[in-house]
C-alpha cells in the first residue's frame, strides 16, 4: 500500500486529537469526574490497615490523584500498585512521586477512565469518588473483581451495597468515613448438596437467595424444607446453621468455586452426629430463569 502523505496524516493526528485521542500516548475520553481532593495520610493508613494490605497483594486506585495510595501500599507493606486517572496532571505527578519514594519497580500509574479500565488483577481496590460515582461502579466492581478482593472507600458508600465494616477516622478539621467491602462470590440459584457419613450419605436441596452479601434460603430434608440461620458469605466463603424437627444441628462451612461448594459440616444429634466433608453442585436453570424441579 502506497505510504500516507505526510499533510494527511497530520490531519488525521488532528482529527483524533479534537476527538479526545492522544495520539501516541495515554487515552483520554473525557475530563475528571471530581475535583481532585488528596486524602490525608491518616486515612490512607486507615484504609491500607482495615483491608490488611500485604505484600501479596496489587492494589488498584481508582482515582489515584498524587498516587499516595498505592505508593503508601507499595513502600510500607510491598504490595505491588496500579494507580488510574483520567487527569494527565495527576498521572504526571503520581509518577514523580513515585520515583522520588523509590518504588517505580513496584507501582505503575496509568491515564485511563477508571470505569473501562482492567482492574481483573486487584486483590484490594481503594476509592475517594462521590456516591453517584461509587453507584455507577459498583456493577464492574461485582462483575470484574475475583470474589474476596477487598474494596475500601473513603467518605461515601454504595448505596444498597452495605458495608461490612465502617471506622471513623479523627481529622484536623472534621470526621472521615472509611468503608470495607469484600466482593461476594455468586451463591443464588439451587444446589444440590451431597453429605457421605459412615451410615450412607445423605442429599439435600439447598435454595439461596442473595442480595450482595446478604444470603437467605432453605435446605430440604426428608420432605422438610428447613429455614438457614446465621448464614454469612464473606468472599467465596458460606456459612450457615440449620436446625431439623428433630433438634438435629447441621453447621456447614464451604467454598464457592462457579458451580460447585464444598466444605465441611458439623452435626450435632442424630444417627450422623460428628463431622462429614460435604460438596454441592449448582442446577441448571431453564429458559424462563427458574431452576428446575
Amino acid at each position: 500500500m502506497p505510504k500516507p502523505h505526510k499533510r494527511c496524516a497530520l490531519a488525521l493526528c488532528l482529527v483524533l486529537a479534537v476527538a479526545g485521542v492522544w495520539v501516541g500516548g495515554d487515552a483520554q475520553t473525557r475530563t475528571p469526574d471530581v475535583q481532585y481532593v488528596p486524602t490525608p495520610n491518616n486515612v490512607v493508613a486507615e484504609m491500607l490497615r482495615l483491608t490488611a494490605v500485604t505484600k501479596k497483594d496489587v492494589v488498584y486506585d481508582l482515582g489515584c490523584g498524587d498516587g499516595r495510595l498505592v505508593i503508601t501500599a507499595a513502600k510500607r507493606y510491598g504490595a505491588r500498585g496500579v494507580g488510574i486517572d483520567i487527569d494527565p496532571q495527576r498521572i504526571s505527578e503520581s509518577r514523580a512521586n513515585a520515583r522520588q519514594a523509590g518504588v517505580t519497580d513496584r507501582v505503575q500509574f496509568l491515564q485511563q477512565d477508571l470505569f473501562e479500565a482492567d482492574i481483573h488483577e486487584a486483590t484490594v481496590v481503594t476509592l475517594y469518588l462521590l456516591p453517584k460515582l461509587n453507584v455507577q461502579l459498583r456493577p464492574k466492581l461485582l462483575r470484574d473483581l475475583r470474589p474476596g478482593t477487598r474494596v475500601v472507600s473513603h467518605d461515601f458508600d454504595m448505596a444498597e451495597w452495605q458495608p461490612d465494616q465502617t471506622v471513623q477516622v479523627k481529622g484536623p478539621s472534621r470526621q472521615h468515613s472509611v468503608y470495607y467491602w469484600v466482593i461476594p462470590a455468586d451463591v443464588s440459584g439451587v444446589w444440590r448438596v451431597n453429605v457421605p457419613a459412615p451410615k450412607g450419605a445423605r442429599q439435600y436441596m439447598l435454595r439461596l437467595q442473595q442480595e450482595f452479601q446478604e444470603v437467605r434460603g432453605t435446605i430440604s430434608a426428608d420432605g422438610q424444607d428447613i429455614p438457614l440461620t446465621n448464614a454469612t458469605l464473606t468472599g467465596d466463603r458460606l456459612r450457615f446453621t440449620a436446625t431439623t424437627g428433630d433438634q438435629v444441628r447441621m453447621a456447614f462451612d464451604g467454598r464457592v468455586k462457579g458451580e460447585t461448594m464444598r466444605g465441611s459440616v458439623d452435626v450435632k444429634g442424630g444417627a450422623t452426629a460428628g463431622r462429614h466433608d460435604w460438596r454441592s453442585q449448582r442446577e441448571a436453570t431453564s429458559a424462563s430463569g427458574a431452576p428446575p424441579r
